[in-house]
């Protein structure tokens, strides 16, 4: 029982050749019988093949993730910080600012890190265990032990271990959806194939790793196993790609680098001046040259984007949308271009009637779902009534029927289906036009049934009603293709009666097909033949085959359905377009299903859209595919790594790329994309772990609720990064003052109060503006440039030439107005005691009242303050309150004023804080009242 190596890659590597072999040409190729593998045999291709088990790639690892973020440049700026407190002996400065660095590093960490669960959800896919035969005999045993050639035995429940092909059937049907991301069962044949137009998944007679058995038996011979297998590929492509920066991630990158060189440039450069111009010693200068750094360095930036980002996740949680990566808040705010599959995203996932055909008459059905709720009407009436006619077409339906409906239950709130979601609704159907399926079937009960073939493309099931005999009375219903079905029939029913069937009606009947075919539905034929004596038929029931059986039929009509789009989902593709996302529809259904579905929610706004099918696909070179992008375009019946290849592309084009899926098949593409979404309710384990976000409710429209909360969160990040760089300025000046004025000017700020400035007053303010409510208008925009960077030309201005300003000359105000206040206006100020603690105490809290001012005028650009609401953001009135507060423990709390060189205030000095942040609000609004102004002007220079 030896198999040669080429023959085994040749036929294993090669599907479609596979395919094509008669069930000896199977065992011959494989090098097995339907005796099975010997013992002796299986040990060897053990050997040669591995366990068949998925592979996990090491990743990197946890202490160098760890250290990463202890390593990067602004980390080592603060440890060299802390050195230098050290060395002055000012050890307390030294651990607050190595503190610091943990905590950002920390942080950091646990936000980042994740591990990596995919492989492990891919492996919980995959059965323990297997029954195969083996010398002639059926043995259970460990999946992970099963090896090509191997033949397994497949029943309604199992689920497959490894890639097959298919020796022996009986209305074997398996649920693909794993693997294609579409929920009805496929039926599964052992008979040859020789078509090229099919995808791998499409093969009839061969079965995949990872997709289970709904119904029937059946017996196959593995040819592939373990990371060989579709299922294999899909991990090997998952694993393979690794974790994509964020835009924002990038950006904070080089936000980082540009303000440790800043603050760099700025130590040298004061250090020089240090000992040049002001005469200091080495050591000095040097510790006065950290002091500038530390002043530069925002120390709290790190962390406040963090938590800005989580109030972020957890607006959007309560939208429908779970956040697993914080970075992808704001990758959701410069998206470009969403690739969505249909089923259950863009759809309800309830396959519904909503039209019948009958040689009479057409009906329509109202009602989505599988409740039964809604009805049947004629056309060109409200008349809601069911005739004899319709009748016996919803009776043959409701019997020729393996599926079963679920009611609402704790684990689904809602009817749910077991079995093919197709026979679901004709199900429901028949109970919208008062027929009861179970009632009937009670009736005439079902006592065979001939199962649906790809060649036949049509199923029957045989009924014998109460009181007839079994040669007479016995009725046969049949459900299929339109074509298929109406070629058998030789005739209708029309008024109860039975009339002989004419090409003029075949040809109606198959141009309401066409019709309802264009038009994305699914499209049924329903027929019936009553079994009388002298129809020379076998007297046994076993000998009953379809040729005997479905020849001289009656049709009863056509049954047209589809899976329904969500009714938000209109609404929510309009916005995408006028936000200047553009949408792609991506899935594994066929085309004309899927544009139809693309033009009724808006997708698609020509008819010039073009439909590409997976084996269209596989031959476009990546120049032909960016040609097909740059237009109208729906891919169906993909393969996995098809859907990764269209977002590679894309990605390489400049797009920043969302991806939905439900499906392990969709796990490489939620991986590669910029920001992967899975479905929370249908979405498989691997799916979920692959992705950056979970929708809870399976609905586009939460994804572009999350686009909007994406953009409203890079505003805030971008109006905190305002507020945060801003203090920078007036924490540097009082250095700049004690240099140039040769210590005349004590220092009116120490380290240890730009250190609580940093990351004490600062803190919740800053998040207050990243839990700002979105904007209106901000889904009107198109999508930002990520070219454009966060801390630009504009930011930097107003941080530092503007807010850094106004608060630099108000603190420096603030410290010579506390010396005058107490009569020692004179210089050189005293540089010592409870004076100076007190002057240096007023320039913090003369910041921090600054900070007030400034956290409401960052609020808008351009807009007055007034626009936005003064007191509908409670946080930042939290954060206000936190200010004055922590400021009062630093003036009122003994034990700290040591530390931090402070000392209590007066009321006169309460009164002239209070006054400041009105003082900032007003020079800002006087500003921003300009700038409209000269728009305006501007505006109207160019209309004339």
């Amino acid at each position: 029982m030896g198999m040669q190596n080429d023959t085994q890659l040749n036929a294993t590597g090669n599907n479609k050749q596979l395919q094509r072999l008669s069930v000896a040409g199977v065992y011959e190729a494989l090098g097995t019988s339907d005796q099975g593998l010997s013992l002796e045999e299986v040990q060897k291709r053990l050997n040669e093949h591995g366990k068949n088990i998925l592979r996990e790639e090491k990743g990197q690892p946890l202490i160098v993730k760890l250290l990463a973020n202890f390593t990067h440049l602004m980390a080592i700026l603060l440890w060299a910080g802390g050195v230098v407190g050290f060395i002055a002996k000012m050890p307390e400065l030294g651990i607050a600012i190595w503190l610091v660095n943990v905590i950002n590093g920390l942080f950091s960490f646990f936000q980042e890190f994740r591990a990596e669960k995919a492989t492990a959800a891919l492996k919980q896919l995959l059965p323990t265990y297997a029954r195969v035969v083996r010398d002639g005999e059926e043995k259970r045993i460990p999946a992970e032990d099963l090896v090509p050639g191997d033949i397994i035995l497949l029943c309604e429940g199992d689920r497959i271990s490894a890639d097959a092909r298919l020796v022996q059937d009986s209305d074997l049907r398996v649920d693909q959806s794993t693997l294609t991301g579409e929920s009805h069962p496929v039926h599964k044949a052992r008979n040859e194939i020789y078509r090229d137009d099919l995808t791998r998944a499409e093969f009839s007679n061969m079965v995949f790793a990872g997709t289970n058995v709904a119904a029937g038996t059946g017996m196959a011979v593995i040819y592939a196993t373990g990371m060989n297998t579709e299922f294999g590929k899909i991990a090997g492509l998952t694993q393979s790609l690794k974790n994509e920066e964020s835009p924002l991630q990038k950006e904070m990158r080089r936000i980082t680098k540009v303000v440790s060189a800043m603050a760099v440039s700025i130590g040298i450069v004061f250090f020089i001046a240090a000992v040049a111009l002001a005469g200091t010693d080495l050591a000095e200068s040097f510790i006065f040259a950290m002091g500038m750094i530390v002043a530069f360095v925002p120390e709290g930036l790190l962390p406040t984007v963090t938590l800005s980002l989580a109030m972020g996740v957890q607006r959007m949680a309560k939208r429908g949308a779970l956040i697993k990566r914080l970075s992808a808040v704001e990758t959701l705010g410069c998206t470009t271009v969403i690739c969505t599959d249909k089923t259950g995203t863009l759809t309800q996932n309830q396959m519904t009637v909503s039209d019948v055909w009958m040689p009479r008459r057409g009906y329509q059905v109202t009602g989505t779902g599988y409740a039964a709720e809604g009805s049947i009407v004629a056309e060109g009436s409200k008349d809601a009534s069911v005739d004899a006619d319709l009748a016996s077409l919803l009776t043959g339906a409701g019997l020729c029927n393996n599926a079963r409906l679920i009611p609402p239950n704790g684990e689904s709130p809602r009817w749910t289906v077991l079995g093919d979601p197709t026979e679901a609704a004709l199900l429901v159907l028949a109970q919208k036009g008062g027929i009861d399926p179970a009632e009937q079937a009670s009736l005439a009960p079902h006592i065979r049934e001939l199962p649906f073939d790809s060649s036949r493309k049509r199923m029957c099931t045989i009924h014998q009603p109460q009181g007839a005999s079994f040669d007479n009375g016995t009725i046969v219903y049949v459900k299929g293709a339109p074509k298929e079905v109406l070629d058998l029939c030789a005739s209708y029913v029309k008024d109860g009666k039975e009339l002989e069937m004419d090409e003029a009606l075949r040809d109606s009947a198959m141009r309401a097909n066409d019709r309802y075919a264009h038009k994305g539905l699914r499209v049924l034929a329903v027929a019936r033949r009553r079994l009388t004596k002298g129809s020379a038929l076998p007297s046994s029931l076993s000998a009953y085959t379809a040729e005997l059986v479905e020849k001289e039929l009656t049709f009863l009509g056509l049954v047209a359905m589809a899976d329904p789009p969500r009714p938000e989902v209109a609404e929510a593709v309009v916005k995408c377009h006028h936000a200047g996302i553009r949408i792609i529809m991506i899935t594994g259904d066929y085309g004309l299903t899927a544009l139809s579905i693309a033009h009724r929610i808006g997708i698609i706004k020509t008819d010039g859209a073009r439909v590409i099918n997976g084996v269209e696909l596989e031959k476009m070179s990546e120049q032909e595919l960016k040609e097909a992008l740059s237009g109208e375009v729906v891919f169906a019946r993909v393969a996995p790594e098809q859907k990764l290849q269209v977002v590679s592309v894309l990605q390489s084009m400049g797009h920043v790329v969302a991806v939905t899926g439900d499906g392990v098949n969709d796990s490489p593409a939620l991986k590669k994309a910029d920001i992967g979404v899975a479905m929370g309710m249908t979405g498989t384990d691997v799916a979920k772990e692959a992705a950056d976000m979970i929708l809870t409710d399976d609905n586009f429209a939460s994804i572009v609720n999350a686009v909007e909360e994406g953009r409203t969160v890079y505003n805030n990040i971008r109006k905190f990064i305002v507020y945060i760089f801003n203090s920078n300025v007036p924490e540097a000046l009082p250095f700049i003052l004690y240099l140039f004025s040769r210590g005349a000017i004590p220092l009116p700020l120490t380290i240890m109060q730009v250190l609580s400035i940093d990351l004490g007053t600062d803190m919740v303010p800053a998040i207050a503006l990243g839990a700002d409510l979105p904007e209106k208008g901000i889904m009107d925009n198109p999508p930002r440039s990520q070219k454009a960077p966060l801390l630009n030309g504009s930011v930097m201005k107003r941080a530092f030439l503007w807010y850094g300003l106004i608060e630099a000359v108000i603190g420096m105000i603030g410290f010579a107005l506390l010396y005058h206040l107490h009569g020692q206006f004179h210089l050189p100020l005293q540089g010592t005691g409870e004076i100076y603690r007190m002057a240096t105490t007023m320039t913090l809290a003369a910041i921090v009242f600054s900070q007030i001012g400034v956290v409401f005028a960052c609020r808008t650009t351009r807009l007055p303050a007034v626009h936005r609401g003064m007191f509908n953001n409670k946080i930042i009135l939290v954060g206000i309150a936190v200010e004055i507060s922590l400021l009062s423990i630093l003036m009122y709390f003994p034990p700290l004023h040591e530390l931090f060189n402070t000392a209590p205030l007066e009321l006169r000095e309460w009164a002239i804080l209070a006054v400041i942040p009105f003082v900032v609000l007003l020079l800002d609004e006087t500003r921003k009242a300009l700038q409209r102004s000269r728009r305006n002007i501007r505006a109207c220079g160019e209309k004339l």
